[in-house]
């Protein structure tokens, strides 16, 4: 996905001179060429990721599309007062990227397990929570948060589905890779990849399971969501991310919003708590039951 993103951003940076990227002493072996070739919009502020997003907020007040990289929860709930006050409160054109969502980083421990930035983020007024499921989303996402007005954050992640077909992205959007009859499987992120396993499990087993990813979660496809809830058994949302406040809530939001009652609902990811061992990030997947087999086993049982 970083490669994605950085390749979308070479392009948006060569047509328009207002794109500025920050990084927090990041990068290196990465953005080598784009420093290069656009030695004026680019800047590597050091591990400092508060004044980071604070020099983003006077770039954008001067008319730049900045974006601020780092990984995991620092450029993000490290900086969050920046953030809401500076950014958010004035509604410019900053977009927050984070390499590492979820367990990406789970080798590193807790201090480095994204589960909690959707839920914090979303809660911000005026921002948007885009969370690609595959390498094209990811691509397609940057471009749409760059030429959007105000702040968004753009949550990358180390594992991605390799679904393909012809596609539009949109914030706010959702895309269907697959149709399904007895129970729908909304995700966000790279955990998509998971969920299309399970989906392709099931099918096996004569469970016939529809897959949507929700790259965007702020805002949200209301309209996915309506009817999943009124074509399909039932709703299932799986995410790499706490329990509470993300995407399952978000979606049991826009249902009970909208007088709209899944015939069965069930949440997926971690279980309101943090992560207290260290391991890969499919590792953890499976430890914290989030992976393909244990979506598989939990659908089974919600069905029956």
């Amino acid at each position: 996905m970083r490669d994605a993103f950085l390749d979308k951003l070479t392009q948006l940076a060569l047509k328009d001179k207002n794109v500025v990227l920050l990084t927090a002493d990041l990068g290196f072996g990465v953005f080598e060429a784009f420093e290069s070739k656009f030695p004026g919009q680019y800047f590597n502020v050091g591990v400092a990721e508060q004044n980071m997003t604070g020099l983003a907020a006077g770039l954008a007040l001067e008319g730049k599309k900045v974006i601020t990289y780092s990984i995991g929860n620092f450029p993000t709930l490290r900086c969050l007062e920046q953030i809401r006050n500076d950014a958010c409160y004035h509604n410019l054109n900053i977009t927050i990227v984070a390499s590492g969502g979820g367990f990406s980083y789970g080798s590193l421990g807790m201090s480095h397990h994204a589960t909690e930035d959707i839920a914090i983020l979303r809660a911000l007024p005026a921002m948007s929570v885009v969370a690609p499921g595959t390498v094209w989303e990811a691509g397609e996402a940057i471009e749409a948060l760059v030429k959007s007005d105000g702040v968004g954050y753009l949550r990358l992640d180390k594992t991605v589905a390799n679904e393909s077909g012809v596609f539009s992205f949109s914030l706010g959007g959702s895309i269907r890779y697959r149709k399904g009859r007895d129970v729908t499987l909304l995700s966000t992120g790279g955990i998509l990849r998971d969920v299309v396993e399970a989906a392709e499990l099931l099918q096996k087993q004569g469970i016939d399971a529809g897959v949507v990813s929700m790259h965007s979660v702020k805002p949200i496809d209301k309209n996915a969501i309506i009817s999943a809830a009124n074509e399909s058994g039932g709703i299932v949302t799986i995410e790499e991310h706490n329990i509470d406040g993300g995407l399952g809530s978000a979606v049991a939001e826009v249902c009970m919003d909208n007088d709209v009652s899944p015939k069965v609902f069930l949440r997926i990811g971690l279980d309101d708590r943090y992560s207290s061992i260290v391991g890969s990030q499919d590792y953890l997947k499976a430890y914290y039951e989030m992976d393909s087999s244990a979506i598989v086993k939990k659908v089974q049982v919600l069905l029956e």
